[in-house]
């Protein structure tokens, strides 16, 4: 089985092209900055916290990133790697390694990525789609600045976990 899932950042706006010939296609390149969660024990000493994985979206998947993302939107990412190689202007052989991207969806709400807040959600898409309720205005319960609902006090009895 190959599927990848990322949670991560833009590095840069996505670089945005279009293939040849009567039926275009969108295709999209951008990377993502990758956190770590956990410091690898020989690698600790180096700073380096995240990980820069190259990603590439074809058709609708390319439209949309082309259309919503931008340089540091948080995105969440699922697809599968592929590997290949090309020859390189100095006649070397460079292998690369990219994440086909399938879907892609907003990880943090509009707010959140601009300093507003912080949340997470859909804003304005779903995975790989231009459709999806947005987060933003008229679904939020009044007094959470937070996007988090205000639960009163006392009601512990009615929840249905404990």
């Amino acid at each position: 089985m190959n599927k990848v899932v990322l949670m991560g950042r833009l590095t840069r706006d996505p670089d945005i092209r279009y293939t040849q010939g009567e039926n275009s296609m969108c295709v999209a390149r951008y990377t993502l900055a990758v956190d770590r969660r956990f410091g690898r024990g020989s690698n600790q000493g180096d700073g380096q916290t995240a990980d820069f994985i190259s990603c590439v979206a074809f058709g609708r998947s390319g439209e949309f990133a082309e259309k919503y993302l931008r340089k540091g939107i948080k995105i969440a990412v699922s697809g599968r790697i592929q590997t290949g190689s090309y020859t390189n202007r100095d006649g070397q052989k460079v292998y690369t390694t990219d994440v086909v991207v399938d879907d892609q969806e907003f990880a943090e709400s509009r707010n959140a990525s601009q300093g507003g807040g912080s949340g997470s959600g859909r804003n304005g898409g779903g995975f790989g789609g231009y459709g999806g309720s947005s987060s933003q205005g008229g679904g939020q319960p009044s007094g959470s600045i937070d996007g988090f609902m205000n639960i009163p006090d006392g009601i512990d009895e009615e929840l249905p976990f404990s």
